[in-house]
């Protein structure tokens, strides 16, 4: 009987001590059926106090050479870039260099509506809430949008006639916006945009191996993308996709390591203020909101606030997604617990949903893995 508790007592105290075991297998079982190893794939990254608690790569980042995919491939991030652009006009902010409350009309004189130029301010591109319709006739001119750049696609807008909503009243997802934010970037710096995200951002946080689209750049050293077309993966990036030439809304690349330490660095304060980093993390809500739905958006970061009903995680979640050509990405932070859940690849996913945060509504994404994998450390009471 004393050998039975004896090995009873010691059971239980391996369970207790080892659940970061079960928790690697219980994130490998939520991966690892959606990947093959000669396909592409990608690579999840989990952090919790700074040390990794899960790391796996799946799958080859170039069908044509073989190359496996591995921590430190990198991805295009898709829309995660507008997180970037978004802290470029935060730290010229911080300089004095512009306001938020700038208009549009400051920067581009050649609106044809000096009305809606005056209307529209930088603030509203940085929270999707500016009414900008976006008028590029991409499907009509394709062959133009493969190769145009952030000026071509915000040029378009500038000829806008009528808004779609008063600026401030309602959320609508916009990639031009961030052109032109980028575009605002080199107005007031007198530089490429992705040169002061370099030498801003890129630099300070350790980042040496990312990158930003500037033209057909970059060609090497990074992961292809593709979607499956009759069974068959075909490329699906720079060359094959519309606008994916424009680098303001989707131009960064990075691994998930690096990415690490770009979360690193906004949370150190190392190349903007806490306080601007809590200000661009905080839900912003414009006095003339008239929407039925609530503002979710800060500063280009979707927010899940802790108080939110449909939030069943007791936490505030903030996080980005990013979609453009074959290429998937989400970011997902936890600043108060210090946890960081990030993934990258190179073909869609079809448990990655649409939804721009599901977080808001856990229940109504719960086969969503950004969801699962938040439930599973959930489960190992890693969100107490």
């Amino acid at each position: 009987m004393k050998n039975f508790l004896l090995i009873a007592l010691l059971l239980f105290m391996n369970s207790c001590t080892n659940p970061r075991t079960d928790m690697i297998s219980d994130f490998k079982n939520l991966f690892d059926s959606t990947f093959s190893e000669n396909e592409p794939g990608g690579v999840i990254l989990v952090k919790k106090d700074g040390k990794t608690v899960f790391l796996n790569s799946y799958g080859v980042e170039d069908l044509e050479s073989g190359k496996m995919i591995t921590p430190s491939t990198v991805f295009n991030t898709g829309s995660v870039s507008k997180t970037f652009v978004a802290n470029a006009i935060l730290m010229l902010s911080e300089q004095g260099k512009l306001s938020l409350e700038d208009s549009l009309f400051m920067y581009f004189k050649d609106f044809d509506s000096e009305e809606i130029a005056k209307k529209v301010k930088i603030k509203h591109l940085l929270t999707h809430t500016s009414g900008l319709p976006d008028s590029r006739p991409v499907s009509d001119n394709i062959e133009f949008y493969l190769t145009a750049k952030d000026e071509e696609n915000f040029e378009p807008i500038k000829h806008t006639k009528t808004l779609n909503f008063e600026p401030g009243e309602k959320f609508e997802y916009s990639n031009p916006a961030f052109n032109g934010l980028a575009l605002i970037i080199e107005k007031v710096t007198g530089k490429k945009w992705q040169t002061f995200v370099e030498d801003n951002i890129f630099n300070p946080a350790g980042m040496e191996h990312s990158k930003i689209t500037d033209g057909p750049y970059p060609e090497e050293d990074v992961a292809h993308a593709y979607t499956l077309q009759d069974n068959v993966y075909m490329e699906d990036d720079y060359g094959e996709t519309p606008t994916f030439a424009a680098a303001g809304n989707g131009g960064v690349w990075s691994s998930v390591l690096e990415l690490a330490k770009y979360e690193k660095a906004l949370q150190s304060a190392t190349f903007l203020s806490k306080e601007m980093v809590k200000n661009s993390r905080t839900i912003i809500n414009p006095s003339n909101w008239n929407s039925s739905t609530k503002p979710d958006v800060g500063y280009s970061w979707f927010l899940a606030g802790k108080d939110l009903n449909e939030n069943e995680f007791d936490v505030d979640i903030i996080s980005h997604t990013g979609w453009q050509g074959g290429f998937r990405a989400f970011y997902i932070s936890i600043p108060e617990k210090d946890i960081l859940y990030v993934g990258l690849f190179n073909r869609p996913i079809h448990n990655l949903s649409e939804s721009y945060n599901p977080f808001t509504n856990t229940s109504e994404n719960s086969s969503d893995i950004r969801v699962k994998g938040i439930k599973l450390l959930k489960s190992y009471n890693w969100l107490d």
